[in-house]
């Protein structure tokens, strides 16, 4: 069995499971966040007026809550939310709480890596169609609706089918001009939004080896967009490395079969590739960045959990550094603890000498609702994870995706811009 099979069939108490078996599986950790929080309370609600009896959960310290799509509130409703939300966890006793203004918060998917929320050989869900992300720490992480989060709350398991595995193996070391973004757009460029449909899409090789953890987020991050139902990375040193800088060093890996099976195995030549750019209104409408040398940006966003962990602001600090930018640029940390480590080595000073705005961390912008949203005819650049019509404002705006890069040296020129490029 490979690692996501392996995985799924301990968690259902089976010695082994195949693609397309339906399992029921306990689930170690769930997550709740300031949107999908008052969809799973409209669950109980309903379920209480059909005469249920809701006065606990299953397990209140495998559940934990974030703050981060509306903070800070951007209205009486969303405030409102956020109220809510804390009365939810104080009613059920979660103790794991995030909240906005009250120290370390942030983006759900960034404080499930940074603060070890979720550990190699778990299975993780979340009512977040990026939980997907935190597969990258070795487990099998997916992203549920209202409905079956509340199932999970109520009883700790939920089922699900067995997905086929489609393996990416990339061979050798990215170039310097190139992190993990314009790698991801290139495979999504090449199997499009519908090509790992309820597939899981896991990433090795020696390029995967090479890369941070950090980098490896950004992969299982924007499998989404390929439409996967997770994605994933085995365990390995860095991997061990990276949780035991945050204080946890025990847990059971899982690690897959050395016959193990995969639907299909895509290989990439990791020093061939390109900064790439995904064009409106598809991240797998993608070309290389050079080819849109001539696109006018009125903005630059660097933020959200695929494009702000704290590589990602030092990336663009190298770019930023003694240069002033040319429009409009936003630069928002994905939680607190990268915020305080980009001030101690000196980014954010970076960033406000160049001219950057930098703002606490929301997904606002990215999901267009609030703090940075485009207007109408506005064209942006940006480090986040979708750009179909509306997605960070105006219906008639257009968000080109792209890595910290590339945004950074776009936002210096004011034009879409190779990092090679930049004089």
């Amino acid at each position: 069995m490979n690692i996501t099979e392996k995985i799924l069939a301990r968690a259902s108490g089976k010695t082994s499971v195949s693609p397309d078996d339906v399992v029921f599986v306990n689930v170690d950790k769930v997550m709740v966040h300031d949107v999908s929080g008052p969809g799973v309370m409209a669950v109980f609600e309903k379920l209480r007026k059909k005469g249920m009896i809701i006065d606990k959960i299953w397990d209140p310290e495998r559940v934990w809550v974030a703050e981060d799509h509306f903070v800070p509130a951007a209205d009486k409703i969303s405030a409102q939310n956020i109220v809510s939300l804390t009365n939810f966890t104080k009613q059920f006793g979660i103790k794991k709480h995030f909240k906005y203004g009250m120290g370390q918060y942030g983006i759900c998917h960034t404080l499930s890596h940074e603060e070890a929320m979720v550990l190699p050989g778990e299975v993780y869900v979340g009512g977040d169609s990026h939980t997907n992300t935190t597969g990258a720490l070795g487990a099998f992480a997916a992203g549920l609706g209202h409905t079956d989060v509340a199932y999970v709350l109520l009883n700790g398991k939920i089922w699900f089918k067995v997905p086929e595995t489609l393996f990416f193996k990339i061979n050798g070391k990215l170039p310097d001009h190139v992190m993990a973004k314009d790698l991801i757009l290139k495979i999504i460029g090449d199997i499009g939004t519908d090509g790992a449909a309820y597939k899981t899409m896991q990433f090795g090789g020696t390029g995967v080896s090479e890369m941070s953890v950090e980098s490896r987020l950004t992969l299982t991050n924007m499998t989404t967009e390929a439409g996967a139902k997770s994605g994933i990375v085995e365990p390995d040193q860095k991997l061990r490395d990276y949780l035991a800088a945050r204080g946890v060093t025990k847990y059971d890996e899982v690690h897959e079969d050395s016959d193990a099976q995969y639907e299909k195995i895509y290989e990439y030549e990791g020093s061939e590739m390109e900064p790439i750019v995904a064009k409106p209104f598809s991240p797998e409408n993608t070309v290389v960045a050079r080819d849109l040398s001539s696109v006018e940006l009125d903005k630059a966003y660097i933020g959200s959990c695929t494009g702000a962990k704290l590589e990602d602001l030092q990336a663009a600090a190298k770019i930023l550094k003694g240069k002033t930018v040319k429009i409009r640029t936003e630069i928002l940390p994905a939680a607190m603890s990268i915020f305080r480590k980009a001030m101690d080595q000196g980014l954010l000073k970076i960033f406000m000498d160049a001219g950057v705005v930098v703002g606490p961390p929301t997904c606002g912008a990215c999901c267009g609702a609030h703090m940075g949203v485009l207007a109408k005819d506005e064209i942006c650049i940006s480090t986040t994870n979708r750009n179909f019509p509306g997605r960070m404002g105006h219906v008639e705006s257009q968000t080109y995706l792209a890595s910290p890069l590339v945004a950074a040296a776009s936002a210096v020129t004011g034009k879409i811009t190779d990092p090679r490029d930049l004089k």
